[in-house]
């Protein structure tokens, strides 16, 4: 990899874990045309529409199992939050300032509810449907009885995660009445373990890194016909989860009378592990904004791997280790070294830019948002506000922000924290200030 680090200085920086701001001169315009036939639509395989609709079909199911979901609906709040704004790079934030409260979605507290709990219920209505005669005109409450449970209880879910798409697949899985394993990597929080195995899951850990757990994941799931993986790395129905995101958004906008155009531009800051939540997430928008808004990744400096993949173009074919770098981080959400091929592939000609953040910068803004706003979100949720800084600078690659620009940080996780844990986070942040 010496040839590599010599031919792009930025890689060496990457190498050398320094914080990086990374414009992508590949992105298109438009990223995602509004033609269903465009070719990019067809290469993800994605269909927002279809997926709305099927999480609306289950929507009697989610609201007599899950009371903090409201009418069955998966979906989180869009806050201003104007007093952590004013903390933020001086003072200098161009636009008004939002916080997407994926923190704070119904089920499992994060982003991975998104796309993780659509795979599993879109696995659970086909087996329903080929074994128990569900149609699409059924009330999905139906789901919950006897009879379909029994049909569930034969079947198998298995999936590798840092901790929160556990906890949704894990969460999802157990309520339905699959057989749920989750595969754990080392970096894991231990009370994310602790309430897996609460809920009904059984967590086997590992370790190693994130890129084990899965591998072994998928291996054991593999050999046996009547289990579900749920591959964080390479699946469509997780993409196609989270792309609702972006219709969503659409909407929630609307609803406060926000127009997004070329005067009033769209720039969101999205935390990054892997890749799937990020990826889905930031296709829903381009395909509902398209040239008027500019998706960016934050990674820690000690797990970048998509942006590692992006600026060496190699994608998932390089990780960080490669280049010499650890893996481990603080922010244990975004702790994995190597990226999506999936996702990694879609974002090189659609992704704004990516930048890297500092562990001890975490904390920091994890206690500011809880002092200015009173919300909590767990420290890797935390890595998307570096990105303002970058962002609202004067730089080149993409139109500056302005007075009427709009900026969504996307939290994307924090609400199912314990309470001592979130004491001890906060209490890191103060000290770090």
């Amino acid at each position: 990899m010496n040839n590599l680090l010599k031919k792009d200085p930025l890689i060496e920086d990457i190498a050398n874990c320094k914080e990086i701001f990374w414009v992508n001169a590949r992105a298109q315009v438009s990223g995602v045309k509004d033609d269903s036939n465009d070719a990019q639509d067809h290469a993800a395989g994605v269909d927002i529409d279809a997926a709305e609709a099927r999480l609306l079909r289950f929507a009697p199911f989610i609201a007599k199992m899950f009371s903090d979901a409201k009418d069955g609906i998966i979906e989180s709040e869009l806050k201003e939050i104007s007093r952590m704004k004013e903390l933020l790079v001086g003072g200098e934030v161009k636009g008004r300032l939002f916080l997407k409260c994926d923190s704070h979605l119904p089920v499992s507290g994060s982003i991975k509810a998104r796309g993780g709990i659509y795979e599993v219920l879109k696995l659970a209505e086909k087996i329903a449907m080929e074994e128990g005669g569900l149609t699409y005109d059924d009330d999905y409450s139906v789901l919950a009885e006897p009879k379909f449970k029994d049909i569930f209880s034969k079947y198998k879910v298995a999936v590798g995660s840092t901790g929160n798409l556990g906890l949704s697949i894990g969460i999802i899985s157990a309520t339905i009445g699959f057989e749920v394993t989750v595969h754990m990597s080392a970096d894991a929080r231990q009370w994310k373990k602790d309430m897996l195995r609460a809920k009904g899951a059984k967590v086997v850990e590992y370790p190693d890194d994130y890129e084990a757990a899965v591998a072994q994941g998928r291996k054991e799931a593999a050999e046996d016909p009547a289990c579900h993986f749920v591959d964080d790395e390479n699946s469509l129905d997780l993409f196609e989860g989270y792309s609702v995101a972006g219709k969503r958004l659409k909407k929630q906008l609307d609803d406060q009378g926000i127009t997004i155009d070329k005067d009033h531009r769209l720039y969101v800051y999205l935390p990054c592990g892997v890749g799937g939540a990020p990826g889905g997430v930031a296709w829903g928008i381009k395909k509902y904004f398209g040239e008027n808004a500019y998706c960016f990744f934050a990674e820690p400096t000690h797990a970048p791997c998509m942006v590692l993949g992006l600026v060496s173009g190699l994608k998932n074919k390089i990780a960080v280790g490669d280049i010499g770098i650890d893996g481990k981080t603080e922010a244990d959400g975004l702790a994995v070294g190597r990226p999506s091929a999936l996702v990694s592939e879609i974002m090189d000609g659609m992704l704004t830019g990516c930048f890297t953040v500092d562990d001890e910068k975490l904390y920091p803004y994890l206690a500011e948002l809880k002092d200015s706003e009173d919300i909590f979100i767990e420290p890797s949720a935390c890595a998307a506000f570096e990105g303002l800084k970058y962002v609202c600078g004067s730089l080149e690659g993409f139109p500056a922000p302005n007075e009427n620009s709009i900026h969504i940080v996307w939290a994307t996780g924090g609400n199912m924290v314990p309470e001592d844990e979130k004491e001890a986070y906060y209490k890191r942040g103060c000290e770090g200030r």
